[in-house]
């Protein structure tokens, strides 16, 4: 992958890097109660500079700044403290159940799923949100005639049909991840 650093995906990574770097420290809560150390701050600073020189090209490459409007990091804010969530609950009831119970039916098998989301960023976030919760793995993304396809090994195939399928793996995860990266 040959991309060109951009300076908008180098200063996203580095904020970005520097965000984390004030959670792992514990700055966020020091920065709040009026502690937080100048020392520490500049370090992130430099730190957070230095892996997005070397790391930018490959970790943000287009639409950099896309998050920070706050209707996207709103509905990014729902998706992650609570649809997301929900459907992990309802997945691990769901295996949790198969596991306990040997008379509930387990039919594994590969369905392929027609996806409707545009760019990169999308669609891993939904492959990946796929393959989180349990019962389900996200094992190729193809294009073909236009059409973005996921082939997925899911634990019960209740339905072959591609949209059918899609439907019943991708349930709300795909509209809330079509509203956070419109």
């Amino acid at each position: 992958m040959n991309v060109k650093r951009t300076l908008s995906g180098f200063l996203a990574t580095a904020l970005l890097c520097w965000l984390f770097w004030l959670l792992i420290t514990g700055q966020v809560t020091a920065i709040f109660r009026g502690e937080a150390s100048l020392e520490v701050l500049t370090a992130g600073v430099v730190v957070s500079l230095a892996v997005s020189w070397f790391s930018s090209r490959f970790f943000i490459h287009s639409r950099a700044f896309h998050l920070f409007r706050p209707d996207r990091l709103v509905n990014l804010l729902v998706y992650c403290f609570f649809i997301f969530p929900v459907e992990l609950v309802k997945a691990n009831i769901d295996v949790a159940k198969r596991a306990l119970s040997p008379k509930l039916p387990v039919n594994p098998g590969i369905v392929r799923v027609p996806v409707d989301l545009e760019g990169e960023y999308a669609q891993a976030m939904l492959a990946n949100s796929i393959t989180l919760t349990p019962g389900t793995i996200t094992m190729d993304i193809v294009e073909c005639e236009g059409q973005t396809l996921y082939y997925i090994h899911w634990i019960d195939v209740q339905s072959t049909d591609p949209a059918e399928a899609g439907e019943q793996i991708k349930g709300t995860l795909e509209r809330a991840v079509r509203r956070i990266w419109k």
